[in-house]
């Protein structure tokens, strides 16, 4: 039994809470994950906003989606803020927790409508979190700058100038193909010259300033390796060792890859593609950030 179950058990009031509370959830979850790029923190801050909303006068809330909203934004920011305290001590490259899912049919597709890209979260790591919040809660999810205000503690014109920092950084964020049966192809173009151990036609569907990232977790990493011919030669030097056990992934709503199983994978990766090119390679080893892919 959940913490929603225990603490509404035997009240015909707390029942009709927890049901709008469960309604809201997924909406709650994507704000947090937009805030923390981590599904299991936006778990723990979901799920922190309906301890805060069990011990409030829930009778006295005029809009439950949107306090519920900003309460989730507040425990987001305070996380995003400790976390942030705490990134010196993660060497080499920190990516975001990757949401997968399998590639087989419409409502995989519909699950994913609303996923951020990988490159988008990149981007996002780059903001402080008053400039994260302000975007997020404003460009993604259409809240007021009135709103917004209080949860970072500024008037609403210094929100909406923290949104439009954030706004001119995040333009640096590569925008993908619209059309994604049209990124896998590249994708598929891309693995099966690794397959074949062909340097050439890699970089043809390699971006010229392509960027590869890989986090394995706290325990090492390396540095993003950036320039197609770069790029290329470190596909070609690792392909032996992840090209035997991957299969087709939705990744953040754009094509990816998963190493393993569905059950146990070892890593996952995301390819940003723009113009038929891939533009970035993101590959999350770092266990803690890996789960099964939803079917």
């Amino acid at each position: 039994m959940g913490l929603v179950d225990v603490a509404t058990a035997g009240s015909a009031d707390g029942d009709w809470l927890a049901g709008q509370f469960e309604a809201t959830r997924p909406h709650l979850r994507s704000v947090a994950y937009g805030m923390l790029g981590s599904q299991a923190e936006a778990e723990d801050a979901v799920q922190e906003a309906w301890l805060r909303l069990h011990r409030s006068d829930a009778s006295a809330i005029e809009d439950l989606r949107r306090w519920l909203t900003t309460v989730v934004a507040r425990i987001s920011l305070d996380m995003l803020r400790s976390r942030r305290a705490r990134r010196e001590d993660y060497p080499g490259t920190w990516l975001p927790e990757p949401v997968v899912e399998e590639t087989n049919g419409p409502e995989q597709q519909a699950v994913m409508a609303d996923a951020l890209g990988l490159a988008l979260l990149i981007v996002l790591e780059t903001l402080s979190p008053a400039e994260r919040l302000a975007f997020v809660l404003h460009d993604i999810f259409a809240l007021p700058f009135d709103e917004i205000a209080p949860v970072v503690e500024r008037t609403p014109d210094a929100a909406r100038q923290l949104a439009s920092r954030a706004r001119r950084r995040v333009r640096q964020a590569p925008v993908p193909d619209g059309d994604l049966p049209r990124q896998r192809r590249a994708v598929d173009a891309f693995l099966d010259a690794a397959q074949r151990g062909d340097f050439e036609a890699l970089l043809d569907l390699l971006d010229p300033h392509v960027t590869f990232r890989l986090d394995t977790g706290p325990a090492g990493g390396i540095e993003p390796i950036q320039g197609a011919e770069n790029v290329a030669r470190q596909i070609l030097a690792t392909a032996p060792t992840f090209l035997p056990s991957i299969s087709r992934v939705t990744v953040n709503g754009g094509p990816g890859t998963r190493a393993g199983s569905a059950e146990a994978p070892n890593g996952v990766a995301g390819f940003t593609v723009v113009g038929d090119r891939i533009v970035s390679i993101d590959v999350i080893a770092a266990p803690s950030k890996l789960r099964p892919a939803r079917s």
